[in-house]
């Protein structure tokens, strides 16, 4: 006797197929518990008429009711697309909810065959059930993967089938985002429609309208594993493929904006990072707290890096709450030029330590900021002793490094709690930063390996020298940071080009506008619309000039 229930479902499908309605078949095929009655008739049907063993019966089944091949000029094969109703049908018969690791694999090799009816004829229709399965798929595996107890089995299992071999461990979260990766792939690789993957209407044409969706699952997966390699990946095959990316719907733009913020910020790109960041900010909507406090941590960062800092204001913004606390007394520090703060500040032992740890931001805060603490003691050191320069006599204004060194002597040595005139470690090693120990606990000796306890001498740290002072200064100047030059026989830093103006604005220009002026605006992944067409009166990249009626230069028109 033929199921009523499978029977009804079936023809039903195959009438959504029929309407090309890729929404209603999303809705039609439910897979996660608690199931509708409805569906709980299917799964008793099929356990009871098509058991595992008759795996054909099911397909047979399934072709009785949705045609192999569809009929019509835009007709093709639909197998791949029955394949995955008979795998849908199995999986409601097979999963078990209790065993979670069992039902990633399940549910993956379920989207793996959506994936293949995917690039079929019937691609646009099951793209919301791609999504969707890619969406649940991505929120097992980070709920698995913070469940160590549930997948340990698999690190075992998979060390075992490497032996001794250095291969590098696929994680369940890594394994679930590249079969994602590949729903992403077929979204970007559509070859229907214009070439601009627009319709006539300016919208993704196709199934390039998964390709962001799809993306941003990926970069999740990718992010949350730390595979920054992989996501590299996906923002290279976007900026060479991708239709623009302003075409996409809001949340698409905005996560995908942050993604690659982020990107760019493990990467030292701080820039081009708050250029992507700032235009997720600013295209988030303002009800979404919590998705615009996670773009602002690494805002905020960005620009500070850049020597930038956050207005009072947005810290009076309901997404910003907590975070004056955090960032506000390393703003601090760095315009005061305090080292001592700044140090304080940034150490791993420090009252915020842990959220910025978590955040993967407090290295490049101490690293990247403490130049500018350096710039500020310098600048503060000029307002107090420097000498203002004489433009009748040419004489420069000049800030004195002595005097900058006993200020600066003077903040380490409250900061590293002299005991007995000799100085705790604080970074600075015979006269070299050294930026590996510039964060060690103060109060311990560090480690030291066993094998090596006879060979290593105790070298307590030296306060900051004139060397140190000379180079940081001459760093400064290179990176027009400041505007002078440093004269080393006279321990001296000299303002130029202060003739008609005030010498603290011109020696001492805004990090800001020094880095903004010399940074590439370009962010490459980020697809912007496409530029208007060169005007044929001037020249430009690309442009084919034809020469062959040329003058040489200088000579007389005939």
């Amino acid at each position: 006797m033929s199921p009523p229930t499978v029977d009804k479902f079936l023809q039903e499908i195959a009438r959504i197929l029929q309407e090309k309605n890729g929404i209603q078949l999303e809705e039609y095929l439910k897979y996660e518990p608690p199931l509708p009655a409805l569906y709980n008739q299917i799964v008793s049907e099929v356990k009871q008429v098509y058991l595992p063993s008759s795996q054909e019966n099911l397909e047979r089944k399934c072709k009785s009711f949705i045609p192999e091949y569809e009929e019509g000029e835009d007709g093709g094969s639909r197998a791949s697309f029955i394949s995955f109703m008979v795998k849908y049908f199995a999986f409601l018969r097979d999963v078990d909810v209790v065993n979670l690791v069992e039902t990633h694999d399940q549910l993956k090799a379920l989207l793996n065959q959506a994936i293949l009816a995917l690039g079929s004829s019937v691609g646009v229709i099951i793209l919301p059930t791609v999504v969707s399965l890619s969406r649940t798929l991505a929120r097992l595996a980070i709920g698995l993967d913070k469940r160590p107890d549930l997948t340990e089995h698999l690190t075992r299992r998979q060390s075992t089938v490497e032996g001794e071999e250095a291969v590098e461990r696929v994680t369940l979260v890594e394994s679930s985002a590249n079969v994602i990766r590949e729903a992403f792939k077929k979204c970007l690789s559509e070859r229907g429609g214009n070439a601009s993957g627009l319709n006539n209407s300016g919208k993704p044409d196709g199934r390039r309208v998964g390709i962001y969706v799809t993306a941003n699952l990926c970069l999740k997966l990718f992010f949350h594993c730390k595979k920054l390699r992989s996501a590299e990946q996906i923002f290279g095959n976007i900026y060479q493929q991708s239709p623009p990316l302003g075409r996409f719907p809001a949340s698409q733009r905005v996560t995908f904006l942050y993604y690659l913020g982020r990107y760019l910020f493990a990467n030292s790109h701080f820039y081009r990072a708050q250029i992507a960041l700032q235009a997720a900010y600013d295209q988030c909507h303002g009800r979404c707290i919590n998705q615009r406090r996670l773009i602002l941590n690494y805002l905020i960062t960005s620009n500070i890096i850049l020597g930038r800092f956050p207005a009072s204001e947005l810290f009076a913004r309901p997404e910003a709450a907590g975070l004056i606390e955090k960032f506000e007394p390393i703003r601090t520090a760095i315009v005061k030029g305090d080292l001592a703060a700044f140090r304080r500040c940034t150490d791993i032992d420090s009252a915020h330590a842990e959220w910025f740890i978590s955040k993967r931001i407090l290295l490049q805060i101490s690293n990247r900021c403490e130049i500018f603490v350096w710039r500020s003691l310098a600048r503060r050191t000029f307002m107090i002793s420097g000498t203002q320069g004489d433009a009748i006599n040419k004489r420069a204004p000049t800030l004195a490094l002595q005097d900058m060194l006993t200020l600066a002597r003077f903040l380490e040595s409250k900061q590293l709690k002299l005991s007995n005139g000799l100085p705790m470690p604080n970074g600075l090693v015979n006269g070299n930063v050294d930026a590996a120990h510039s964060h060690m606990n103060l109060e311990s000796p560090g480690y030291v390996d066993p094998d090596l306890a006879d060979a290593v001498e105790d070298q307590p740290p030296l306060l900051p020298t004139m060397d140190i002072v000379e180079s940081i200064i001459a760093s400064l100047i290179e990176q027009d940071l400041l505007h002078g030059f440093l004269s080393h026989s006279s321990h001296r830093f000299a303002i130029t080009g202060a003739k008609n103006a005030v010498p603290l604005k011109v020696g001492f220009p805004p990090i800001w506008d020094v880095v903004s002026a010399k940074a590439d605006k370009e962010v490459p992944g980020w697809v912007r619309e496409e530029k208007k067409a060169p005007d044929l009166a001037g020249f430009g990249p690309g442009m084919v000039v034809n020469l062959s009626g040329a003058r040489p230069a200088g000579a007389a028109a005939g």
